[in-house]
């Protein structure tokens, strides 16, 4: 009996997650290698020209080109699909690619969205700028207050939009009310899981359409290579979004795939190990920025005010979190004092890492917006990674003291 090696749907798919992080999606060639081959190629040959043309009409199985399809690509698609437990996946050229492409292949002229005010600054500018500009009216509500979403829809919605925890606030959002409410009114749900990835939390169970990623996050986890990804149904999948990347190409290369897709293998154990050391060393900074007239924003705390919520929804809180110094000036010394964590604005990343989102991630939304979404100019926000958690106090311990709190 021939063993699978990760190619038959109806085995894989019953697969517990850890055994899908590491076996699904694995096509082995006639080598029989180990690990997952490279396919460095932009085009394919064939045998004759009924066998091309049988592929490009769609009547049969296939490679065409890599703009539609790579093995080491399909592979890595095939394993998100399989953890996220959707029937379907198309890898982007990084996470904004993804986001971009999850939102304008469903959206045209005279649509409505809307979003979540708490997101990462690019997304925040697809919905404030990019989409008014093609005629796609938005609205940005604050996400915490479920009945916004319903007061926010108009009989031309067509899509809520939102990512939780958020970028870098960390709001958590109702996700059972939201896509229970937008299923009811025929509202397409995208949800931006990069903060998390399926192995802490599972948009889908809560009745969410199309979930969007960084793959470059915690999917790699080790900072080395842009990549996205768009998961959904089969349906949504080919006939909504392929059409649409079909045409205008935000594909990820072979060799960025077959890196996020070695990352995947690690997920589930630098996911809950990194939540582990972000709630650890919240706990130990929580006081120390209190007392310093700061707030702390971890969804890990019982000080979070969602913090039931994102227990409910989740298996572990993520590695990232935030908290308020008060100033520039003084978040600005946290940063300059750092020994061991990194000033970067990267997250997901097995290293610890710390940025200052006013100016940087959020810079260019201006004042006015960055303060309606919480962004202060003391906020800082900090991927927690998988250093000794000793360490990781012992110098954000002496940042604090250097920055005078």
């Amino acid at each position: 009996m021939k063993k699978t090696t990760g190619t038959d749907r109806s085995v894989t798919r019953n697969w517990r997650p850890a055994t899908q992080a590491v076996r699904g999606g694995t096509w082995r060639s006639e080598h029989g290698e180990t690990s997952e081959a490279l396919f460095l190629t932009s085009g394919y040959t064939y045998d004759d020209a009924r066998t091309v043309a049988d592929r490009f009409a769609g009547d049969a199985e296939g490679m065409t080109y890599s703009r539609l399809q790579n093995p080491t690509v399909a592979m890595l698609e095939e394993r998100i699909a399989l953890m996220e437990g959707a029937e379907a996946c198309r890898a982007q050229a990084s996470g904004m690619a993804a986001m971009t492409a999850a939102l304008l292949c469903q959206l045209s002229t005279g649509d409505h969205i809307v979003s979540a005010k708490a997101a990462f600054g690019s997304c925040r500018w697809l919905v404030d700028h990019l989409c008014p500009r093609f005629g796609i009216e938005t609205t940005v509500i604050d996400s915490a207050d479920n009945d916004a979403w319903e007061a926010a829809i108009r009989p031309n919605t067509n899509v809520f939009f939102f990512e939780t925890p958020a970028n870098p606030t960390l709001d958590v959002v109702d996700m059972q009310h939201v896509c229970d409410l937008a299923r009811a009114h025929g509202i397409t749900t995208v949800v931006d899981n990069a903060f998390a990835t399926s192995v802490l939390q599972k948009p889908l169970d809560f009745g969410a359409d199309v979930i969007a990623y960084s793959a470059t996050k915690l999917m790699d986890g080790q900072g080395r290579v842009l990549a996205g990804a768009v998961c959904g149904s089969e349906e949504w999948i080919n006939e909504v979004l392929l059409p649409f990347q079909r045409n205008t190409g935000p594909n990820l290369s072979p060799f960025n795939a077959w890196v996020v897709h070695k990352g995947l293998e690690t997920l589930e154990l630098r996911a809950m190990k990194q939540s582990e050391n972000a709630v650890a060393l919240g706990e130990f900074m929580e006081d120390r920025v209190r007392k310093a007239g700061g707030t702390m924003l971890h969804p890990g705390l019982p000080s979070h005010p969602r913090h039931d919520l994102a227990m409910k929804q989740m298996r572990a809180t993520g590695p990232i979190f935030a908290f308020d110094v008060g100033s520039r000036s003084t978040a600005f010394a946290v940063l300059d004092a750092l020994a061991l964590v990194d000033i970067s604005n990267n997250i997901g990343d097995a290293r610890s890492l710390m940025c200052h989102p006013a100016s940087t991630t959020h810079a260019n939304m201006g004042a006015e917006a960055r303060a309606d979404m919480g962004v202060t100019e003391g906020l800082l926000r900090i991927n927690v990674g998988l250093e000794d958690i000793e360490d990781l106090r012992e110098d954000l311990d002496q940042a604090f003291a250097a920055a005078g709190l």
